[in-house]
């Protein structure tokens, strides 16, 4: 186990926490309004003390301030990584058409050079353009990858969670902060070899209407 701080160094994570630029951007709620002024009384409280000599009363206090800090970063941090993420676009971004076969071929020299963001975006967009070739869903210009999702799941019951998963991951990943792996690569081509291998619903085809934005 670690040793405790004492209060200066209590004082000094506070401070340093603080001093982040993802607080001092992000506008806050009021719950990390809260939090933020409990941790400024806090550092103010270690400044007063720092005269004082390291007794009980202040290891108590030091511990107590260090766990504040641990459960203002579990409470703020996921909001602020949030407010980071790019609004969710268009799977195709660049307005240019390629086939499904290319996009597998990127994914897959991209995958070599170890880019499993990159690479996982491709088996995405191979997937889209691969329906869209086989007439099971239509052409959709600015299709996100939420509403490829819902449509290519009416057209494929049997595979939808692992479709909306890779919606999602294609979200983290290219929008948020995320960082996919090689075992995402990998679930995300086997998906892509299942749905060429499966035959669409009757009710999924290409008369389904796109996702409501």
């Amino acid at each position: 186990m670690l040793p405790a701080p004492d209060a200066e160094e209590a004082r000094r994570l506070l401070q340093d926490e603080l001093a982040k630029s993802a607080y001092v951007e992000a506008q806050p709620n009021i719950v990390e309004r809260i939090l933020g002024d409990l941790l400024r009384s806090i550092v103010d409280l270690l400044d007063g003390m720092r005269g004082l000599g390291a007794g009980p009363g202040t290891l108590v206090l030091a511990v107590g301030a260090a766990l504040v800090v641990v459960v203002a970063v579990l409470l703020v941090r996921p909001r602020l990584n949030a407010r980071g993420r790019r609004p969710e676009a268009g799977v195709f971004d660049d307005g240019v058409r390629r086939s499904a076969a290319f996009h597998r071929s990127r994914a897959s020299a991209l995958a070599t050079d170890g880019d499993w963001n990159g690479a996982v975006a491709e088996v995405l967009r191979a997937v889209i353009r691969s329906a869209e070739e086989r007439v099971v869903i239509e052409e959709q210009p600015g299709r996100t990858a939420t509403e490829a999702a819902l449509q290519l799941g009416g057209a494929f019951p049997s595979l939808s969670s692992d479709i909306t998963w890779l919606a999602d991951r294609f979200n983290e990943t290219h929008y948020g902060s995320g960082a996919a792996t090689g075992e995402d690569y990998r679930r995300a081509s086997s998906l892509d070899g299942r749905l060429t291998a499966e035959r669409p619903s009757a009710a999924g085809t290409a008369t389904t209407p796109a996702a409501p934005r």
